[in-house]
């Protein structure tokens, strides 16, 4: 399925969007040779948009992908989360500079860990040595097949969190060498609380989501559903099988997750949100420049061609192009949202099943901005 979509006060095209036959191929391969459930992509280009979907939102009902499904977008939260401590940084209530143990005095203390050394900075860019909590043995056990199902509903603190990650040693020193850790934006978030007073969730909503009108957008918290229209979100959960039963991962408790991963969206959002953010509609041009001062990935075992900023990296496709953005996995969804630097061209995908990997973003990626 593909349209174009209006909006107020956009225009639609006459015949086909730049590159999406292109990008219906990508989508189409990634349901026929990857195995992908189902999977979409809405592009944004000036004041024209384009979706296009494959396979389903449901196997057991075969209902299609659709326009507008909110899913669980992972790591990309982390754009997010950067934007908000940048807009304090903006007005001045804290600095990149300043260290963990000045906003969370005594939290980040153990053996090989020191919050007076690491800086807002190292938490934004993944540089602060920190332990990624996530793989933790004990917490990733929990993520596996039937011990998934036991533990989808459990409730974390953002303290309990950075508890895991401080038991283990750091990956480096401080401002050492890029090493992703969910842990940094855990604090970072509990920074914007001590800086504000308020919640991390009412922060959000406060300078992103309702300013910008982000209808589908929310941190869910407790609640495990995902509310209004989504597809399923299917996961083999961890199974080395190679040939795994796929399960319905859809509800479940994402506290876990949080600032650094938690936020519910849609691909209109995204792609809008990050319009604004390239743009220099969110950001003052100071903090924009910080956020996308990047550092290398190389020999991180992250995503190949990339350099991270404060919370949105930068990655270069086989043709040369480079595009910026931001991308998450959770269970039973990958997600994904890079465009040009100036915003003015995005596309936004998402896939409702976690085994398929980043070979079919890759694939929009390069039928969108690379010539064919």
């Amino acid at each position: 399925m593909n349209r174009m979509i209006p909006e107020a006060g956009d225009v639609t095209a006459t015949g086909p969007a730049t590159g999406s036959v292109r990008v219906r191929q990508a989508l189409d391969r990634a349901v026929n040779t990857l195995g992908a459930p189902g999977i979409v992509a809405e592009t944004r280009r000036g004041r024209t948009r384009w979706f296009g979907s494959a396979g389903v939102s449901d196997t057991g009902t075969g209902r299609p992908r659709e326009p507008g499904e909110r899913f669980r977008i992972g790591s990309a939260t982390k754009a997010f989360t950067a934007t908000v401590v940048l807009h304090l940084a903006g007005e001045g209530r804290l600095s990149l500079d300043d260290t963990v143990e000045r906003w969370l005095p005594g939290l980040v203390r153990s053996s090989h860990d020191d919050g007076r050394t690491i800086t807002v900075r190292h938490l934004l860019n993944q540089t602060s040595g920190l332990f990624n909590y996530v793989q933790d043995p004990g917490f990733a056990a929990n993520a596996v097949g039937s011990a998934w199902f036991e533990h989808r509903y459990d409730h974390y603190t953002p303290e309990q969190l950075v508890k895991i990650a401080l038991s283990h040693p750091p990956t480096g020193r401080p401002g050492e060498r890029f090493r992703y850790s969910n842990t940094n934006y855990v604090l970072a978030a509990m920074i914007v609380e001590r800086v504000t007073g308020a919640s991390f969730g009412d922060e959000l909503d406060r300078r992103i989501i309702r300013p910008l009108g982000l209808t589908g957008t929310y941190l869910p918290g407790d609640e495990p559903d995902i509310r209004g229209p989504h597809p399923v979100h299917y996961s083999t959960l961890f199974s080395p099988d190679p040939d795994p039963t796929i399960h319905d991962a859809t509800e479940m408790n994402q506290t876990f997750a949080w600032s650094a991963g938690g936020l519910i969206s849609t691909t209109a959002d995204l792609n809008h949100f990050f319009s604004a953010l390239l743009g220099g509609r969110i950001l003052p041009a100071a903090q924009l420049s910080q956020m996308l001062t990047t550092v290398p990935t190389d020999g991180a075992g992250w995503i190949p061609g990339t350099r991270y900023g404060l919370g949105v990296f930068a990655q270069t496709l086989t043709c040369g192009t480079t595009v910026w953005g931001n991308g998450g996995a959770t269970f039973g969804s990958w997600a994904y949202v890079m465009g040009t630097r100036d915003g003015s061209h995005l596309v936004a995908s998402q896939i409702n099943g976690d085994w398929s990997g980043l070979g079919a973003f890759n694939d929009i990626l390069e039928a969108q901005f690379c010539p064919a």
